[in-house]
């Protein structure tokens, strides 16, 4: 690759976990480990949201939606992949996480991101969307239908089904196609109604 940025990894040296993560954590950023960021929620081992990262292929100005957005760290790596002529939705259910989501988020002063306050018994920000990139950090028992139906054409989707990495990619005629890229735990993907 020489010669050639990584985009990921660009965004992982920008966006310093340690600033995504509660106080008494902040010693642990380094760890490749799931830290807790209170309310049953966790900031996610970082080879994984690299994982995620790599599998969902952000573009420069793409339309991103962030399910389970948590401290905000997804958010702002997202933000930073799409740049300036992006736009990333983040949505979190916790209010609390919502509201230091958007602290650590605003730090980062990327105003082409926000995040919203997850509405009961809806999953993802359905009135904005077509997404071009869908990513769930938290996982579902079944694939979300809701959550495909956010989706572009074409459009690419990360999500953990029943502790399987999944991928959707939608062809620009609607057809979707899934692949699986290996197992992994999450909290879950919950909705409250």
């Amino acid at each position: 690759m020489t010669g050639l940025v990584d985009r990921v990894l660009d965004a992982f040296a920008a966006l310093p976990r340690e600033g995504f993560l509660p106080p008494g954590e902040r010693s642990f950023a380094a760890f490749d480990e799931p830290l807790s960021i209170g309310h049953g929620q966790t900031n996610s081992q970082p080879r994984t949201v690299e994982d995620m990262l790599r599998l969902l292929d952000v573009s420069p100005g793409d339309t991103v939606l962030d399910v389970g957005s948590g401290s905000g760290w997804s958010t702002a790596l997202l933000a930073h992949l799409t740049g300036p002529d992006g736009t990333v939705v983040g949505v979190e259910l916790e209010p609390s996480l919502v509201r230091f989501g958007r602290r650590n988020l605003a730090a980062t002063d990327q105003a082409w991101a926000r995040i919203e306050q997850a509405e009961p018994g809806v999953l993802g920000w359905p009135q904005e969307a077509a997404y071009d990139r869908i990513l769930v950090s938290a996982e579902a028992e079944a694939m979300p239908g809701d959550l495909v139906e956010q989706l572009a054409s074409p459009g690419r989707m990360v999500v953990p089904v029943a502790g399987l990495m999944m991928l959707v990619e939608r062809s620009a005629t609607g057809r979707a196609r899934l692949s699986s890229h290996g197992w992994y735990r999450f909290v879950p993907l919950r909705r409250r109604p």
